[in-house]
């Protein structure tokens, strides 16, 4: 009887020991282990092997093409994201409502090599720049085919203007060739009422009401609404005008010199005003792995990290110490870093109220359903 006691206490040590052992290996496992989400096309293609390779983490990195998509997954919860890039104004209502860590700036030594000007613009959206760390920047303008533009409505085609795509007998010929608008309301409306004269950042319902009756006057002239899909078919001539992102026009340029297709690619910000927008990096308030978020970040600080990433995706960083990096076709673009005359035409879309955000929400899709 002894004997049988000692056997099964010996056989539970055994257990017990195994046990501990897949414990702790999958604990160092997890901690190892970093879960990124990101839009689409915002990264160079060896950031994230290269990061893996220095500090023996494994990424696992996940994109989105609306702030809408993340929006929706944060407010859920349990995303299992450590690392979220959203745009500013998105970010602004997010933390108010407790869906970030704050960040210990102490685990970043590389902070410093973000633009001052640049975190006092994010401050705006972000009071002390608690939450953020500002990534990339970008315009949200008109990218156009320039030879197809001149050949459906000519030389005098209103380039420098929303009237190119806003003005519906433009439009009406333009369809002919492809028409592209984004699927994100929080950036087509703003650029609507800025262009009918009325405050970008409208609290008043009717407003919006008004801004959709317009772009159902535009609806039917327009090929699709995505926000991707555009770079592809403006540098494969699938279409022949888009409003976008700046450095999604420039990618597109780049895709049709590389292929010598002939086709050129223009991109103008509107003499009447457009969209300046920040993307920035936060840390879920439910990230498992922290520390490996911010060792993610340190890495992406470091100004050749930036710069090659800008030398890939045609964005603008934050990162003032990146600029001695960038390759000089990318620093002297004025499409990638424009002029401060154009600056100067660049509005900011502020955080909006929980009530807006519903009419928009609710706006857009009757408008795109037609109903």
């Amino acid at each position: 009887m002894l004997s049988k006691f000692f056997h099964c206490l010996n056989l539970l040590i055994q257990y017990s020991v195994v046990f501990l052992f897949f414990f702790l290996f999958s604990t160092s496992a997890s901690a190892k282990d970093l879960h990124i989400y990101n839009w689409s096309d915002f990264i160079a293609p060896d950031t994230i092997a290269n990061f893996e390779q220095q500090f023996g983490i494994n990424v696992t990195y996940d994109v989105y093409d609306s702030n809408e998509v993340l929006d929706g997954k944060l407010m859920a919860g349990k995303t299992g994201f450590d690392l979220v890039v959203p745009s500013d104004n998105f970010l602004a209502r997010q933390r108010h409502i407790g869906l970030y860590l704050k960040l210990d700036k102490q685990k970043l030594p590389n902070y410093q090599h973000l633009d001052k000007k640049f975190l006092q613009m994010m401050a705006i959206h972000d009071p002390g720049n608690e939450y953020s760390i500002p990534y990339i920047w970008q315009s949200t303008g008109i990218g156009y085919n320039i030879a197809k533009i001149k050949q459906i409505l000519g030389d005098d085609a209103p380039l420098d203007s929303w009237d190119l795509v806003f003005k519906t007998d433009n439009l009406a010929k333009l369809k002919q060739c492809g028409v592209a608008f984004l699927d994100t309301p929080s950036e087509i409306f703003p650029t609507v009422l800025n262009y009918l004269g009325k405050d970008p950042n409208s609290q008043n319902p009717q407003d919006y009401e008004q801004a959709t009756k317009f772009l159902a006057t535009l609806r039917n002239d327009v090929t699709y609404f995505h926000n991707s899909r555009y770079i592809s078919d403006l540098s494969g001539g699938d279409i022949c005008v888009a409003i976008g992102w700046s450095g999604d026009m420039m990618q597109a340029a780049n895709a049709a010199k590389l292929a010598k297709n002939g086709i050129e690619i223009g991109y103008t910000v509107p003499k009447e005003g457009a969209i300046i927008s920040f993307d920035v990096w936060a840390i879920p308030k439910d990230a498992k792995n922290v520390e490996a978020a911010y060792t993610f970040l340190n890495y992406l600080l470091e100004p050749q990290v930036m710069a090659n990433i800008t030398n890939t995706i045609y964005y603008p960083s934050a990162n003032i110490d990146a600029m001695d990096y960038l390759d000089p076709e990318v620093k002297n673009n004025p499409s990638v870093y424009p002029t401060d005359e154009v600056i100067n035409r660049l509005f900011i879309v502020k955080e909006q109220s929980i009530k807006i955000d519903k009419v928009m929400v609710r706006l857009w899709t009757r408008l795109l359903s037609g109903k």
